[in-house]
């Protein structure tokens, strides 16, 4: 009997270990991530083409230098004046074609000298703004010290304020040599401020 009784707790001692040792343990799991939309970069886009006049205002200075290499004191300058041109849109680059009209008040002279330009613009078109270079040829007129031609060079930004209008700077240097067979060399540097309206 005793030894029925021995054999009864091991069997359940037993089972009781077996059973308990069936039972397996939770498991944590992550639910996947819901997809997250990623919002594309956003890229402001704008046609350049196609006509546009408008006004400007700027400073500078006029240099003079004779050919044996004398140089005369630089006289400040103050400019305004007007543009018109077309420009056509290739997608990356820009490319058309400006007149401008710009009176010069030298410092120095009793006289203002009236600028006419005609020239070239290239560009990149990066969205609303627009570097660019720019060149051409250049006419001087004044009372004071004569009439010449010359050409020009420079660069600007414009800036795409909407689709009609734009605001930019613009840097030139306008260069007349042997102004007048005089044997003096003139430049005039100017920095202006532009806006215009395209249509």
């Amino acid at each position: 009997m005793k030894n029925v009784m021995i054999a009864g707790v091991v069997a359940s001692l037993t089972a009781t270990a077996s059973f308990a040792g069936g039972i397996a343990e939770p498991v944590m799991t992550t639910a996947p991530a819901a997809p997250v939309a990623v919002a594309a970069p956003v890229v402001m886009t704008n046609d350049w083409s196609g006509f546009y006049a408008g006004a400007q205002v700027g400073f500078g200075q006029l240099e003079a230098e004779f050919d044996d290499g004398t140089e005369v004191e630089d006289e400040d300058l103050t400019s305004y004046g007007v543009q018109a041109g077309y420009l056509y849109d290739l997608g990356k680059f820009v490319v058309g074609a400006e007149a401008a009209y710009a009176q010069l008040d030298i410092d120095g002279l009793d006289d203002n000298a009236d600028v006419l330009r005609a020239g070239v613009v290239a560009g990149y078109d990066a969205g609303r703004f627009l570097p660019y270079v720019t060149a051409g040829y250049a006419n001087v007129d004044t009372n004071a010290i004569g009439e010449d031609d010359g050409y020009y060079y420079g660069a600007g930004v414009d800036y795409a304020v909407t689709s009609n209008v734009r605001v930019g700077v613009e840097y030139l240097e306008h260069k007349f040599d042997n102004f007048e067979d005089a044997g003096i060399d003139l430049t005039a540097k100017t920095t202006s401020l532009k806006v215009s309206y395209a249509f």
